[in-house]
């Protein structure tokens, strides 16, 4: 098969060792081509670029903004995504069922290279962009971007840092001023939110080894699912956590300051100022007004052998 293999040497779990590994087992087999992304928005072009060459699959090697930037390159298209983790957090690969190691992964794509199994699979849109697993409005997007303000932080410390980085954006002032209003095409309102997310897939994202489950019941062939609070309060979060971090399959209640809506085709964000907002765990320019769409079978994915559920 013709593969085009997209590198981004500054993620952070991509080593000297994993590559080489990589590169040798897809080129033993296959005809591989290698790309490496140098900045922001590369691998959209180089993805794009290896659909008009022939490629058959695109693979990434890198994190979530790796693979959304390929997805953007790609959506339409009959080239298929493969998703290597190469990140610290990887939530599309481990959501659609592989394992959260490169090299396993490889192994895993090889044996599943053998009778390919592609789907085709849902993408959100947010003002035009695509995204693979979720966009966050407002609290998630503040603390988002805080993490990314210390890149090395990032790389090295990974979870900790997000944590401590949640609960800094918490305490802030900037915490406070949060406030837009949340509208779904079927109708449903929530003015005064402070936090917002629409998800594409389950889980919301990884802590280590732990799914936080915001809304089990989405998946890449429905439509998006929506949360969103009016409150950050201690004693308002603690149900959501416990729900989030929970073995129920219901997810988050739909009740009090927080709203739950699943098969959302459509979702309007507007603020009277500016929100922040994070697309695939990636900071945008925040905005006064967003527009999420649900995109259904955009793009082709290789999946995972079943018996790879539950690993």
């Amino acid at each position: 098969m013709r593969l085009a293999l997209l590198v981004n040497p500054a993620a952070s779990s991509v080593s000297s060792r994993s590559r080489v590994v990589i590169q040798k087992a897809l080129s033993d087999r296959h005809d591989l081509i290698v790309h490496e992304t140098s900045r922001r928005g590369h691998a959209t072009r180089l993805a794009h670029r290896a659909m008009k060459d022939g490629a058959e699959i695109v693979i990434t090697l890198g994190g979530d903004g790796t693979v959304n930037e390929a997805a953007n390159g790609l959506m339409g298209s009959d080239t298929a995504l493969m998703p290597l983790p190469g990140g610290s957090t990887n939530v599309f690969a481990r959501a659609i069922g592989y394992p959260n190691n490169a090299v396993a992964t490889t192994r895993l794509l090889l044996e599943t290279l053998e009778q390919p199994t592609f789907r085709r699979a849902s993408l959100g849109m947010a003002n035009g962009r695509a995204f693979v697993f979720h966009v966050g409005v407002g609290f998630d997007a503040a603390v988002v971007q805080r993490v990314e303000e210390r890149g090395p932080l990032k790389r090295y410390a990974g979870h900790p840092w997000f944590i401590v980085s949640a609960l800094v954006t918490w305490a802030s002032a900037e915490r406070r001023r949060l406030s837009f209003e949340v509208t779904t095409d079927e109708g449903n309102t929530l003015s005064g939110a402070q936090m917002a997310v629409a998800l594409n897939v389950n889980p919301y994202t990884y802590l280590g080894n732990r799914p936080i489950d915001l809304a089990p019941e989405v998946t890449l062939d429905k439509p998006l699912s929506v949360v969103a609070t009016t409150s950050l309060a201690v004693r308002k979060l603690l149900p959501i956590a416990t729900a989030a971090f929970g073995k129920g399959s219901e997810g988050l209640p739909n009740r009090g300051p927080t709203r739950h809506w699943a098969d959302v085709h459509g979702v309007t964000i507007t603020s009277e100022v500016d929100v922040p907002y994070q697309l695939d765990g990636e900071p945008q320019k925040p905005v006064r007004s967003l527009r999420l769409e649900h995109r259904p079978e955009a793009i082709l994915i290789v999946a995972p052998p079943p018996r790879v559920e539950g690993r």
